[in-house]
């Protein structure tokens, strides 16, 4: 079977991709690691990288994976990308997360590992439904390190990309809260898909990773 190299969303891990299924394909979720004080992204993509032992790879990001991705593609050479519920460039970025970075926002309030007070507005922007979906991201919460989410969220708000590569399919929702449909530009449109379209959506977003590998 062919080899799609998946990177999740941020804090998330291989559960991520769980519902999908793409026939022909097996795939293989490179996991998260933690960042190095002061990494830059391109330096960490360069280590996550290091996971992909084949040439010209498929790549497969999800969110803040996603812009991973492109950072490996700079690097290497790869068949393609796909993105779900991402962005391509900082032109995508919404406003305020451009305004945090402006001015610093999350460098004056760091996020902490604490979800109490705030995991109800975060699942609104994941557009979480499920009790399934609640138990999942709760359950990435309580594993994720302070560092690496405050390392994670510093590079999501500053990122500079406008460097695309050659081939790049994007899919993405258009109930998105996180990355708003009407800064995307995106090949395939779920309907009704929020952030966490990849979970709850997965029966159709499978069905457009396979036309767009099939593409």
């Amino acid at each position: 079977m062919k080899t799609i190299f998946c990177i999740s969303g941020l804090g998330a891990d291989e559960k991520a991709f769980a519902k999908l299924d793409i026939e022909g394909y097996r795939l293989r979720v490179i996991q998260w690691k933690q960042p190095l004080i002061n990494e830059s992204l391109e330096a960490y993509a360069t280590r996550m990288r290091e996971e992909i032992d084949e040439p010209d790879p498929v790549l497969m990001g999800l969110s803040f994976g996603g812009m991973v991705s492109i950072e490996i593609a700079k690097q290497i050479p790869v068949k393609k990308i796909i993105l779900i519920s991402s962005i391509k460039s900082a032109k995508e970025l919404p406003f305020w997360m451009k305004t945090v970075a402006k001015l610093k926002l999350n460098k004056i309030v760091p996020v902490r590992s604490n979800y109490k007070l705030t995991g109800f507005i975060q699942n609104h922007f994941l557009g979480i439904r499920t009790a399934e979906e609640k138990a999942l991201v709760a359950q990435s919460r309580r594993k994720a390190n302070t560092q690496y989410i405050q390392w994670s969220v510093d590079k999501i708000v500053n990122w500079k990309n406008e460097w695309l590569p050659p081939v790049i399919i994007h899919i993405h929702g258009d109930h998105d809260k996180m990355f708003p449909i009407k800064n995307i530009h995106a090949n395939y449109v779920v309907r009704h898909g929020g952030h966490f379209m990849i979970m709850n959506k997965a029966r159709e977003v499978s069905v457009l990773i396979q036309k767009a590998l099939a593409g």
